[in-house]
């Protein structure tokens, strides 16, 4: 059993160790809430690039992905198309203009910041309604890295439980607390680099056991051919297509992803950062998709050692981890794969430090609260969640890792429309963008409980709910008075200086 293997077990520690090293290195250049919140708005293009891949790609990545295309063949690797597509344009139309207009609007800190000084609310509603949503999903979001942490904890170190919860998620939250937007910066690039030197590694040495790419093929073929087919054999409908492609709508609404975009150095960081960015995410993806696939076929010959991947088959990279490779290797591959559910888990503790202490604490109670005070509220931010985080996923049968889609669509639905027309129509008001965001919210949770649930519907949520939150921003907009004159300018400005910039 991978627990009692010494040599993997110093490696992961090795690792948990350089994390928190780094968490206290940015501790030390963590000087004011500006750095604390958005790291000074200093990441350069690699940084800013590693780190909105890595806190994206969580452990859906290492074990969500492989496990679906092992259990349905290459008909799941629509969601990736779907995501390296919403990526693409999430940096290409979005990050720009973001970097842009946050700063132009009295230098937003956060999303909700930015929704207030962008549409100039001065009673705050669209701050609480955009903090509260935030909260509840992220809450969700957060106890799902914690329950996928404590798996990874369990089978390395033997532990029970309710033991691997309080580990697996102490070192995320003590770096994260220390060190604030900087520490988990710069561990992302860490961790980015670690997914992908696991995600291209590990295909390698699969091809190496089942005889090559042909083989591997003709395995595949022979044990069920409907793993080859795009379409399972005509089960996969234009809907499900469709439904799968759509994630890609979901980038334009994760805070998370967001605030990297307001944290680089400058706009003109941002091509470099998207070509850096796009590159490493198309390569991981490759290499998750090639691990569940030709896991199938390595399986196929094993068939003696395929027990724990027939159980649960989002643990064949860690079962493949476990019988391929060096005990020292593997040491560093698995701590990949905590570093995929370290880097999420971070960033959007992060993005619930951020709103309760600037958008609620500062917004709300103490509008002259000094640097100092807003860092230690932060911190404590970051403490009081991840205690919520935990006792959500307190449960070992806990089943939190399936909801993620949901708060996905969630979060695509009543923010990517809203910041989408906010960055690009003038017009464009307040109330819409309320609207859209109790719309779009509403319209998840509806089409979610009561049309694919009890409907049977196969439309992902995610689509209706979009589609209705555009409708309303768009309705109520033109309904009400126009923005103000000062809020059209400013528009105005920031289009303006975007095509300065080539954008």
């Amino acid at each position: 059993m991978l627990r009692s293997n010494t040599p993997t077990i110093v490696m992961f520690l090795v690792y948990l160790a350089v994390m928190v090293v780094i968490g206290f290195v940015a501790w030390r250049r963590t000087k004011s809430f500006d750095d604390y919140i958005i790291g000074g708005r200093s990441l350069g293009p690699g940084v800013t690039a590693l780190s909105a891949g890595a806190s994206d790609m969580s452990g859906w990545l290492m074990m969500g992905l492989p496990g679906a295309i092992f259990l349905s063949g290459v008909s799941e690797a629509w969601i990736a198309v779907g995501l390296l597509l919403g990526a693409y344009l999430n940096w290409r139309f979005v990050a720009g203009p973001l970097r842009v207009y946050t700063e132009r609007t009295g230098n937003a800190l956060t999303l909700p910041d930015f929704l207030t000084n962008r549409f100039d609310d001065r009673s705050r509603i669209l701050r609480v309604f955009t903090a509260v949503v935030i909260l509840v999903f992220f809450a969700i979001y957060c106890a799902s890295g914690v329950v996928a942490g404590a798996r990874l904890f369990e089978s390395v170190f033997g532990l029970t439980y309710g033991q691997a919860i309080w580990l697996g998620a102490s070192v995320t939250v003590l770096y994260t607390l220390v060190g604030g937007f900087l520490a988990v910066s710069w561990t992302d690039v860490a961790q980015g680099m670690m997914m992908l030197f696991a995600l291209l590694l590990a295909p390698i040495l699969v091809f190496m056991h089942t005889g090559g790419f042909d083989a591997s093929i003709d395995l595949i073929r022979a044990n069920d051919p409907l793993q080859l087919d795009w379409f399972r054999g005509g089960n996969l409908g234009f809907v499900g297509i469709i439904s799968l492609l759509a994630w890609a709508l979901g980038y334009f609404g994760q805070p998370h992803i967001l605030v990297r975009f307001m944290a680089a150095q400058s706009v003109h960081t941002i091509p470099t950062a998207r070509r850096i960015g796009m590159s490493w995410m198309l390569l991981c993806m490759i290499g998750a998709m090639s691990v569940g696939f030709f896991g199938i076929a390595y399986f196929e010959t094993n068939a003696s050692l395929a027990a724990p991947v027939l159980e649960n088959p989002e643990r064949v990279f860690i079962t493949l981890v476990e019988l391929l490779f060096n005990p020292w290797v593997a040491g560093i591959i698995l701590a990949a794969i905590l570093a995929a559910v370290m880097s999420t888990l971070s960033s959007q503790l992060l993005v619930c430090s951020s709103v309760l202490s600037e958008d609620l604490y500062r917004g709300f109670f103490r509008k002259q609260a000094s640097q100092g005070e807003l860092v230690w509220v932060g911190r404590a931010s970051v403490l009081a969640v991840s205690i919520l985080a935990i006792w959500m996923a307190r449960d070992p049968d806990s089943r939190v890792l399936g909801l993620v889609s949901y708060a996905w669509a969630g979060f695509g639905s009543a923010f990517g429309p809203v910041l989408l027309l906010a960055l690009f129509w003038k017009r464009m008001t307040r109330n819409g963008a309320i609207a859209g965001m109790l719309t779009g919210a509403m319209m998840v949770i509806f089409w979610k409980e009561v049309m694919v649930n009890r409907m049977g519907s196969e439309l992902y949520e995610m689509i209706p709910g979009f589609l209705s939150a555009t409708a309303a921003i768009i309705g109520v907009s033109l309904l009400g008075r126009a923005p103000s004159a000062d809020v059209q300018a400013t528009h105005e400005q920031v289009q303006l200086s975007l095509k300065e910039t080539g954008y």
